[in-house]
């Protein structure tokens, strides 16, 4: 028989602690309990527990003490705060002291159970896929180390996360790694971006709907909410959500509950919640377009992920990662990066970070006439600031690259068009005066521009070349634009 379980309850009124203890052993644990903040410690200092539950409020001090020293001295104990029902600053609070999450009074048994089940599931060491999806964080820099050290931690607990970074940098991946390494691995991970999503479906997607609760609805349909249920679901361009979405959200966040459109009843969603943007969400908060309250309750944890020319040590290893996932993938022979090459990669700032770096190094395979790869072949384009600050890679070769031949120094160079007017380009300068190439170039270049304009958020470059969506993702894989 295997080993029983064992829990810690700590509660300074009896009938709760009694409560507790009669639900937990119906789940198979053997449970301990504590009035105050003394008893607990002297049980903690004798016996290990798989799981601890607390009390906000203690005759001796402050459930938070506990929760506090728990993550400290005990880390492999998972430990719940016990909150009076709505009182979501001290479940905050508690998240961010450390504790695995939270629950309130009066406590469901369903919610309960759920929790018991994701905080035993993060002791268990079979973890398939964590190797795989953590191995893609490739780095050996201090941020990225730093990085992975914070994910580890985080993993462990179901408080929401913020993941914040520039485009490109690998937000998503970061999530899929909490999600890997933490107690709900074999629950679904369910990623949405908030900013393809029409504002009028927003709360159907989001929770669902019954049978002709409006028209077209011809069947009752999940959410994605209930799609996420017992795993994570994780908000991409969280800051793109309107002003009336988020009200909905919050209430969803807090009440671990949605309504379904048409649906009488509430249902109850076990989900934890991450979510990310490239834009400063507390800029937006002051300027009134994302709600203060939402903010606090999805950044409990932040997470920054650097940008990679803050890691530029990590860039020929990652790129020799990248190369041999390319070719992997495309059945070939694996490419490797020339000194001068390497020296130009060094030299780029890459504002569209880890992203940009594939699509180059996927470009400079399809051209490249040998295996090793020079700078020429990379075709860097060159970068300028805008106004606010922002980096900008426009349709010339970046100085630091030999892409470019040199001008004659008796014949006068041609004054270069605008890098950013794409249709000024000379199709002399495009490698080829085949017509049909030259505008597929020039389609390129200003495609890969408007992402970087608005920082690879689909929806919004479609509106800016003036296409629908599905245009702009027929373009995107008839040019290879990832």
């Amino acid at each position: 028989m295997a080993d029983t379980r064992s829990a810690l309850v700590v509660d300074d009124e009896r009938d709760i602690r009694e409560l507790l203890v009669m639900a937990l052993g119906r789940m198979g644990l053997r449970c301990d309990t504590a009035a105050s903040l003394i008893e607990a410690r002297n049980q903690l200092a004798n016996t290990t527990y798989d799981l601890c539950l607390t009390d906000m409020r203690l005759p001796d001090g402050s459930g938070i003490e506990l929760v506090t020293e728990i993550s400290t001295r005990y880390p492999n104990t998972p430990v719940a705060m016990i909150t009076a029902f709505g009182n979501v600053e001290a479940a905050v609070e508690a998240l961010k002291a450390g504790a695995f999450d939270f629950v309130a009074k009066p406590v469901e048994l369903a919610v309960l159970r759920d929790l018991v089940r994701h905080a035993l599931e993060l002791n268990d060491t079979q973890r398939e896929n964590v190797d795989a999806v953590a191995s893609r964080l490739y780095g050996e820099s201090r941020a990225m180390a730093g990085l992975r050290q914070t994910i580890g931690k985080v993993a462990r607990s179901q408080a929401p996360v913020y993941i914040c970074g520039e485009s490109g940098t690998g937000k998503e991946l970061v999530a899929r790694t909490i999600h890997a390494e933490g107690g709900r691995a074999s629950g679904p991970f369910v990623p949405v971006n908030c900013g393809a999503i029409p504002a009028e479906l927003m709360e159907s997607e989001f929770f669902g709907h019954k049978k002709g609760s409006f028209t077209g609805a011809h069947a009752d349909k999940p959410g994605l909410f209930q799609a996420a249920d017992g795993g994570t679901l994780f908000l991409d361009e969280v800051a793109e959500l309107p002003l009336p979405m988020q009200v909905k959200l919050l209430r969803a966040i807090q009440e671990k509950s949605i309504r379904p459109v048409g649906a009488n009843a509430e249902v109850n969603v076990d989900v934890r919640l991450l979510s990310a943007t490239h834009k400063d969400l507390s800029q937006l908060v002051a300027d009134g377009r994302f709600r203060q309250d939402l903010y606090y309750r999805i950044n409990v944890i932040e997470l920054r992920v650097p940008p990679l020319r803050e890691r530029l040590e990590d860039l020929p290893g990652l790129a020799s990662k990248v190369l041999q996932r390319l070719a992997t993938a495309q059945g070939r022979p694996v490419s490797t990066l020339g000194p001068d090459a390497v020296e130009a990669l060094q030299s780029y700032p890459f504002p569209g970070n880890v992203r940009e770096l594939e699509n180059i190094l996927e470009r400079a395979l399809a051209l490249a006439e040998t295996q090793t790869l020079t700078a020429a072949d990379l075709r860097l384009p060159r970068v300028t600031s805008t106004l606010d600050g922002r980096m900008v890679a426009g349709g010339t070769p970046f100085a630091g690259t030999a892409a470019a031949p040199t001008p004659s120094p008796a014949i006068p160079a041609p004054a270069a068009p605008t890098p950013t007017d794409h249709r000024a380009a000379d199709p002399r300068e495009t490698g080829t005066s085949a017509l049909p190439s030259y505008i597929e170039e020039i389609e390129r270049a200003a495609i890969q521009h408007a992402l970087q304009e608005n920082r690879y958020n689909k929806t919004r470059t479609a509106a800016a070349l003036g296409i629908t969506f599905r245009a702009l993702r027929y373009k995107l894989k008839k040019l290879g634009i990832d």
